[in-house]
This record gives C-alpha cells, structure tokens and sequence, in this order.
C-alpha cells in the first residue's frame, strides 16, 4: 500500500468554500449557543464549547478522509478559528457589540422574591433554583438580596445581610 502524498496536500473542494461553509456554520452555532442553550454549559464560555466541537469536527473530517485532503480540514479549522478570535477581539474592543456578542446577567431572585418571568426563560424550576442556592450555604429565599445566572450559566448569590456568596467563597468550601 503506497501513500498519495500529491493527493494528501491538494485541495479537494475549494478553499473559498470551506471558508464560507465554516463561517456560517460557525456564526449559526453561534446564535444557537448565546440564544438557546445558556444554562447548561455551566463554567465554560459558549463560545469556548463551540470552537471546541467545530474544530473537533473539522480537523476529524480533515483527518479521515471525508474532504479526501489535509489542506481542506486546515482551511476550515483556520476559518472556525478565525472568527472565535475576531468576535473575541471585536467584544474586547467595542463594548456596543459586547452587549450584542455575550448574554448579560440574568436575575432570578430580586429582594427574596423568585423573578418567575425569567426562570420561565430558562426553563429553569423552583427546585434548581434552591438546589444552587443551598451551593451558597442559603436555606431561605429571604436571605437572598439578588441571585443573577451569569452569561456561563453559574449562579451567583448576593446575601440579604450584605454578603456576597461568589465562586470564591463557594470553592473554598469544597473539599479535595
């Protein structure tokens, strides 16, 4: 059995097209994971699941064989890429598409009361809710001043009493 190392290298499809066909697959996933599926990531970023599984999917077609090349699975890990890092750098630099690119805080407690309107929006029930609010050492909604999902889908709790239960205070608490 001999190696096609001429056909190994060549391009099988267009470099054009792969370049289109990452990025609107890209940008596709892309609004699904910032609009649809929020809490279920947990403390991975969004965008850090989608490049991971593109760029997995991307470099295993490259690799075995489906776009019959390396040089198409190259181009098209390279486009994935390139658009993670450009809408990083593009939040960075404008906090206007900031806004638009990353999801905002969500408060699910306001002065002890569950906000019901944006628990409906997550899907998220009143049993969940307090399974994390006990994570924060909180047995009551009273002793909640705010509870916000932050845009990784971790909740964080600020105290009635003035505390404030963040992850540092709720990972000092675990043990190894």
């Amino acid at each position: 059995m001999t190696i096609d190392w001429a056909g190994l290298f060549e391009f099988t499809v267009a470099p054009l097209e792969l370049v289109v066909r990452g990025s609107l697959m890209y940008l596709f996933l892309f609004v699904v994971f910032r609009t649809v599926l929020k809490r279920d990531v947990g403390a991975v970023g969004m965008a850090d699941v989608l490049l991971l599984v593109l760029v997995a999917d991307a470099a295993q077609n490259g690799m075995a064989g489906d776009y019959r090349s390396v040089a198409d699975g190259l181009v098209l890990v390279s486009t994935i890429l390139g658009w993670n890092v450009l809408l990083d750098w593009l939040s960075f630099r404008f906090p206007r598409l900031r806004r638009l690119l990353q999801s905002s805080a969500l408060c699910l407690v306001r002065d002890g009361r569950i906000v019901w309107h944006n628990m409906r929006r997550e899907f998220i029930t009143e049993d969940e809710l307090m399974s994390k609010l006990r994570e924060h050492g909180i047995s009551r909604l009273a002793e909640v001043r705010r509870a916000y999902m932050e845009s990784d889908g971790v909740v964080s709790v600020i105290r009635s009493d003035g505390g404030d239960t963040g992850v540092e205070e709720r990972d000092a608490h675990r043990t190894p």
